[in-house]
């Protein structure tokens, strides 16, 4: 977990309860004597995510229907804290504006990249049921002249139909669909859960989900090389983009992919949380002098 995480120590749910009341009604005392939920529980996990939100971020209201995407905090504030960091190393600090390729219902990483950093977001989504769950949160939170959101009209893009030749983001933000399809996606649940000692037959996704979050057709992988592609259509639209990798084994195909498309630099940044590991991958293509023009430009 990165060092600037607010969960880096764990959970304290007396400072949490006190903020969002409501998460008293499912945390217990486990076997060892430690306060916690249980994670099987939809309502459980979506509580405790929006009593961190009340707690560290500042959002007072954070509300969207339960089948959609309930993500993790602490997880998802990693990606804002390694892109900071990325940024940082880059010389961009001031008057950063993000693109989130994929918003979703609980725009959490605008959010996020708002309260941490003060950055600028523009979200984007093919569910305009998404769009307007978002949109909901961001107004009710005050946050209308930070975040804006546009709608994706065709859903096998990704850039196409968002970016015009006008835009200029500092990075642009992703964290692919995982899975081909429904099928694909209940299996790994179903799996995971049974792993982690749920002992029923019946399959639960304990973080919910719609279609566009979940599942992309030819999965992770045709994902990222749609988004390797339209990238090199954008090249000076955004500094840097980026994209969450579950599966280390697409890594060496996007390299390849992305020296094909004159790529300028590539960087991998690894992301643990827990026994879990992921990785960050960035690239660009400005050249070393169109770098510092763009930093001259932004400072």
């Amino acid at each position: 977990m990165h060092k600037n995480n607010k969960n880096l120590e764990g959970y304290d749910f007396k400072l949490l309860i006190e903020n969002h009341p409501e998460l008293s009604t499912f945390s217990f005392l486990n076997t060892y004597g430690k306060e916690t939920i249980d994670f099987f529980k939809p309502e459980a996990v979506k509580a405790l995510n929006t009593a961190i939100l009340k707690t560290y971020y500042g959002l007072s209201f954070w509300e969207f229907p339960d089948e959609y995407l309930c993500p993790g905090i602490p997880g998802r504030v990693d990606y804002i804290h390694h892109i900071n960091d990325l940024l940082k190393a880059s010389k961009l600090s001031n008057n950063i504006k993000v693109l989130d390729i994929g918003v979703g219902a609980s725009c959490i990483y605008p959010l996020l990249g708002h309260a941490e950093y003060d950055w600028e977001f523009v979200g984007s989504d093919c569910n305009k049921e998404s769009i307007a769950f978002a949109e909901t949160i961001i107004t009710k939170n005050d946050l209308s002249a930070a975040i804006s959101l546009r709608t994706q009209p065709n859903k096998s893009n990704l850039l196409e139909g968002v970016l015009t030749k006008e835009d200029s983001f500092s990075v642009t933000l992703c964290n692919p669909p995982f899975y081909k399809n429904e099928k694909e996606a209940l299996e790994v649940t179903t799996k995971k859960l049974r792993g982690l000692g749920n002992k029923t037959d019946e399959i639960v996704r304990n973080f919910s989900g719609q279609a566009s979050e979940l599942w992309f057709e030819g999965g992770e992988k045709a994902f990222l090389h749609t988004y390797l592609y339209e990238s090199s259509l954008y090249k000076k639209q955004s500094f840097w983009f980026t994209s969450l990798v579950s599966n280390k084994d697409h890594v060496t195909s996007m390299y390849i992919s992305l020296k094909k498309l004159n790529a300028t630099k590539i960087v991998t940044i690894d992301v643990e949380q827990g026994n879990k590991k992921s990785r960050i991958i960035a690239w660009t293509f400005l050249t070393p002098e169109e770098q510092e023009e763009w930093v001259n430009k932004k400072q």
